[in-house]
């Protein structure tokens, strides 16, 4: 369930390890208001890590576009799922490895950055890494599968199913992995979230006593914090929604939760309880006889949403059913008023 905080997350919290896509930016534009945001956050002293799962782009890219869009990020300060994967390799293989690299320039960059020796992945090797790169090529991929299958130690740097393309939602790495795990019959050592290699590695270099994870995945950012024992913070920039709120299982619920990244500077108070009511910054909601959704009150739009996610998730752990959101719709952040039970 959503916890409270000993003051604004940006004073409690030392790191905030932030995930790009969809809580900094949302594919060539910035989340409004996030430069600004993530500007205060350094100014209050916060550490801010960008992880990304992505392992195609080089940091010093990744970096660039963040620039671009006006956030202050050095090319240290972004940690990769090609960097977490380069560092299981060095850890498990040793320095100067051969390392047959199935992916594109920025996988490659990282394994050679970690001290490893990238190589072809027909070329004799000590283990594979896999990631995402539009150009791969198929006889790339059988060669790679029969050598795993065969029994070459095999590093995947994610498993995303699916990524946000200019054209669309596309296939990401997760369906590169699937394939060849069905093939070979062998599951890799995964570098990205929620596996946790890429916040452990990013813990280790950038620093911080107290570091929390942010993200607008339920599935990676936030299961990705739970494995490595921090903190997360959802913010709703992102993909998730009220559908995947309300069915969220335990492992997958946020510790706090916001609209945006200006949750960074707010006191989180955990919603309480009243006549069987989830109650947040004045708003009521609780869930019916009728297994849908009811809210009441007045308040803020992340109050809202902290009520209607708490009061849902009582309902799916006493039934085991996800609670129903009939023409139930969210606030704007400051809305004034919202009177008797909304339904969809």
């Amino acid at each position: 369930m959503l916890a409270s905080s000993d003051g604004p997350l940006a004073e409690a919290m030392d790191l905030a390890m932030l995930d790009l896509d969809g809580v900094v930016y949302v594919g060539r534009h910035a989340v409004p208001g996030a430069p600004a945001h993530l500007g205060r956050a350094r100014a209050a002293g916060m550490r801010l890590a960008f992880v990304t799962n992505n392992a195609a782009r080089r940091p010093s890219e990744v970096a660039q576009h963040l620039r671009e869009l006006g956030v202050d990020a050095g090319d240290s300060d972004v940690v990769t799922s090609a960097q977490a994967a380069a560092a299981v390799l060095r850890e498990t293989c040793g320095e100067g490895a051969p390392i047959a690299v199935l992916g594109a320039d920025g996988l490659r960059a990282a394994v050679s950055a970690a001290g490893l020796r990238p190589v072809d992945v027909a070329d004799e090797a000590e283990a594979i890494v896999t990631g995402y790169g539009p150009d791969v090529r198929w006889r790339d991929i059988m060669r790679a599968a029969a050598r795993i299958r065969n029994g070459l130690r095999w590093v995947a740097s994610n498993t995303d199913g699916s990524f946000p393309a200019d054209f669309g939602l596309a296939p990401g790495h997760g369906a590169l992995v699937e394939l060849v795990e069905r093939f070979s019959g062998v599951a890799p050592t995964v570098a990205g979230k929620p596996a946790p290699p890429l916040l452990e590695e990013t813990i280790r270099r950038v620093g911080g006593a107290h570091p929390l994870m942010v993200g607008d995945r339920l599935d990676t950012d936030i299961a990705g914090g739970a494995a490595v024992g921090v903190p997360t913070l959802l913010v709703l920039t992102g993909v998730t929604g009220l559908a995947e709120l309300v069915s969220a299982e335990p492992t997958l619920r946020p510790t706090y939760l916001a609209t945006d990244l200006g949750g960074l500077f707010e006191e989180h108070r955990a919603p309480t309880e009243e006549d069987g009511a989830a109650c947040s910054g004045g708003w009521r909601a609780r869930v019916g006889d009728d297994g849908v959704l009811q809210v009441s009150g007045d308040g803020g739009g992340s109050d809202w949403w902290r009520a209607v996610a708490t009061a849902a998730w009582w309902h799916l752990d006493e039934t085991g059913t996800p609670a129903a959101f009939d023409r139930l719709t969210p606030p704007d952040v400051g809305a004034d008023r919202v009177e008797g039970s909304l339904r969809s």
